[in-house]
């Protein structure tokens, strides 16, 4: 009979623990809900900065960036250095090349190569500029210890699969839009 009432005592236990547990997993998918919101206004916060202070989108800015680095560079080479497609940096380029930022000059023996290059407007508009929010993180990701770099990301890709997110097309531009979408906070 002892053991009988151990065993009740035991699975009243379990019960009662089962129930603490629940609550420890609520608060912690709260806590996880509170952190992505929080990176979520950060970069909404960071994109408005940028195009208050610049009139540009994070995607652009970092064009301007990459060719202030690289000078005069082939627009297959720019896709590559910012990891956008062809097609979206064309779009990008033609947005920059409106607002005079960039020129572009076709190439003179191969008239396909396009070089895209940083005008006098461009230089200026990269001047105080606000950090993008990608090199902050880039910079602190790059100073965490190689295991932690990769528990961090196996912990965004496993979120990235709880939010059914996989198939979403995605650079590694932290912006709240699209890249080509027009500023809403500019009225552009």
């Amino acid at each position: 009979m002892a053991q009988l009432s151990e065993g009740f005592e035991s699975v009243r236990l379990s019960a009662a623990h089962a129930d603490t547990w629940s609550e420890d997993m609520q608060d912690q998918a709260e806590t996880a809900l509170v952190a992505l919101r929080r990176v979520l206004k950060a970069t909404a916060s960071n994109v408005k900065a940028v195009a208050t202070k610049t009139g540009l989108t994070a995607s652009q800015l970092l064009v301007l960036q990459v060719l202030r680095t690289q000078g005069e560079t082939l627009t297959g080479d720019l896709a590559r250095a910012v990891d956008l497609k062809q097609a979206t940096i064309s779009i990008l380029i033609d947005k920059l090349q409106e607002q005079e930022l960039v020129v572009r000059r076709r190439g003179e023996t191969d008239r396909r190569r396009v070089w895209v290059k940083l005008t006098e407007k461009g230089l200026a508009a990269l001047d105080g500029a606000p950090d993008l929010l990608q090199d902050t993180f880039r910079k602190r990701f790059g100073q965490l210890a190689e295991w932690e770099q990769a528990s961090v990301t196996a912990a965004l890709l496993r979120v990235v699969s709880l939010l059914d997110a996989e198939k979403i097309e995605a650079s590694p531009i932290l912006d709240v839009a699209g890249v080509n979408d027009p500023l809403v906070a500019n009225g552009q």
